[in-house]
């Protein structure tokens, strides 16, 4: 059994989900959101599960008098993407996140679990998938680890710019 429980990220959370991704663009891309828009952007995503899916991992502690009371400590969103070659959707994990007081104490694996959990049981869901940087080597340890392998692709974007 995890010692961490999974749940569904409500509207409530949109703040700390934020605050999260904002925190994973400066530490593995070194770049600075506009808080506004990242607000935004997980406001719609947890508004619209079409869109984007999220999930956070809460260490639960015994209090005296109560039965649990929980922390949030780690997220993963996952979207969607059509493949036409297999007639099925791959989730592609993204916007993950665990504090960094609980690392490598296996809150990724527990997110992780839950969701490849979900996708198997889901008709039409033919894979997980992830993009991750290059030089983030201890991240691709642990997704090997996980049973991922590396699918030989290269990401390339054209980036737009958009008023905000």
């Amino acid at each position: 059994m995890s010692a961490y429980r999974i749940r569904p990220a409500q509207a409530a959370d949109a703040g700390l989900l934020a605050q999260w991704a904002a925190a994973m663009a400066l530490e593995t891309e070194h770049k600075h959101l506009d808080p506004a828009t990242v607000q935004a952007g997980v406001a719609a995503g947890l508004a619209d599960a079409a869109r984007a899916r999220y999930f956070i991992a809460m260490h639960d502690l015994p209090v005296a008098g109560r039965e649990t009371i929980g922390s949030a400590v780690g997220t993963l969103m996952f979207t969607r993407e059509w493949s036409d070659w297999r007639n099925g959707d791959w989730w592609w994990i993204q916007s993950v996140y665990v504090a960094p007081e609980h690392r490598r104490q296996g809150v990724y694996r527990a997110l992780y679990r839950h969701v490849e959990q979900l996708a198997r049981a889901t008709p039409d869901v033919i894979g997980l998938r992830l993009y991750v940087e290059r030089d983030n080597q201890r991240a691709q340890q642990t997704y090997t680890a996980l049973g991922m392998v590396d699918a030989g692709y290269r990401i390339f974007e054209a980036e737009f710019a958009r008023d905000t």
